[in-house]
């Protein structure tokens, strides 16, 4: 078994001199994920015809396959998120999978969609359009802050829920706070009100254990490309059995109207590699131990923010149990409160620091979002602390 720490850079490109704390927003392939994509970017070379037109999708005759490439990739992937293989499928990313779902589910002038303010910029994007292209209206509710355990955030959205209100979109981990939302209990409570529940899971795979169809939620999509250790760009969407005939892909090409396998595998030409070399990271977490993964994760995200409180004077209100492999927390009122104040800061870090690490300005304050990766450890943190510290 590995040793978790700055000894795992060795399976990564990142620049060593970088304190990286960014593993969430854009994620970081392993070596070796990445040479399995190249080889099969060789692979496809030798014969792309074959490979694109025949055994990518099976669109064409391949009877020296008996399962498409996408097909038998999906397989590992839907283990190692609970599912089914048939009722998942591939997407570049959760924009895309989220777009998918908004752009096919029957709304219409009179109902009303639910977003909350946690929601990701693109996906509140998302719902716009695809509320104002309806004429249904689209609600943003303001959870309450701080969140003090999950209760809080499911009684925030059933107060929140209308006779009106036909579909609910919730992050499972949100982009901003980094709170792990109790998806199963929402999607009861909505389920109970005949609200169907869309999941924007895009820092879930890799950073929680996760069995989507236990959830109860009707669609689900994620990104692999963050902790699962995907190459760029990889998601996925699953939707229950009984929503997936409706789901059209927000590009119509040949697949269009043949099945929800169809309508997101048989696509316009494009590079398929990440999607094929995703089976790759899932089986180097496996290898390191998934559920020691995860608790190194979730320790040391847990230890930031109990350390940077401490050095900084501030007080982070993340409940434990709400807390994964990211962790959001105040910073000093000194270093200011503004967006301006946190784009100056985040660069300042970078360029005098050497350290990258999401900064924001919320409820009149700012915070640094920690992403807590396996070749992150205490000294990461420390040097964080020092940094800020050092502007006060």
């Amino acid at each position: 078994m590995p040793s978790f720490g700055r000894s795992m850079l060795q399976h990564w490109l990142l620049d060593p001199g970088i304190v990286y704390l960014n593993h969430g927003t854009v994620g970081a392939p392993p070596v070796r994920v990445l040479r399995k994509q190249q080889a099969l970017r060789e692979e496809i070379e030798r014969q792309p015809a074959r490979f694109i037109l025949r055994e990518l999708n099976l669109h064409n005759p391949a009877p020296w396959r008996s399962e498409s490439r996408l097909r038998e990739a999906i397989r590992d992937v839907a283990a190692f998120v609970g599912s089914r293989p048939d009722d998942l499928v591939f997407v570049p990313n959760v924009t895309t999978g989220i777009n998918a779902v908004l752009r096919s589910v029957a709304l219409g002038p009179g109902d009303e969609m639910l977003v909350t303010n946690l929601a990701y910029g693109a996906i509140a994007l998302a719902a716009g359009v695809a509320a104002r292209e309806r004429g249904v209206t689209l609600r943003t509710l303001t959870m309450p802050h701080p969140v003090r355990s999950p209760g809080d955030v499911v009684e925030a959205i059933v107060a929140a829920l209308s006779d009106r209100t036909r579909l609910l979109v919730v992050d499972h981990v949100a982009a901003q706070t980094a709170l792990v939302l109790p998806i199963r209990a929402i999607a009861e409570a909505c389920r109970a009100r005949n609200v169907d529940v869309l999941v924007d899971g895009a820092h879930a795979p890799g950073s929680i254990a996760l069995d989507i169809p236990s959830l109860g939620v009707d669609w689900y999509s994620a990104n692999l490309h963050k902790w699962a250790h995907a190459p760029r760009a990889c998601g996925i969407l699953w939707s229950r059995p009984e929503r997936q005939a409706m789901l059209r892909n927000p590009i119509t090409s040949w697949g269009s109207g043949r099945g929800f396998h169809e309508e997101f595998e048989e696509i316009a030409t494009a590079d398929p590699t990440s999607a094929l070399a995703a089976p790759e990271g899932i089986a180097m977490l496996g290898e390191w131990g998934f559920q020691d993964v995860l608790d190194y994760m979730h320790g040391l995200a847990w230890e930031a923010a109990c350390v940077l409180t401490g050095r900084w004077g501030t007080t982070h209100a993340t409940p434990r149990e709400m807390a994964g492999a990211m962790i959001t927390v105040p910073l000093p009122v000194a270093v200011g409160h503004t967006t301006e104040d946190a784009a100056r800061l985040r660069l300042a870090l970078l360029v005098e620091d050497a350290i990258e690490v999401p900064i924001h300005a919320a409820h009149e304050q700012l915070w640094a979002r920690i992403s807590a990766q396996v070749y992150n450890d205490r000294s990461d943190i420390d040097r964080l602390a020092d940094a800020v510290a050092r502007r006060l």
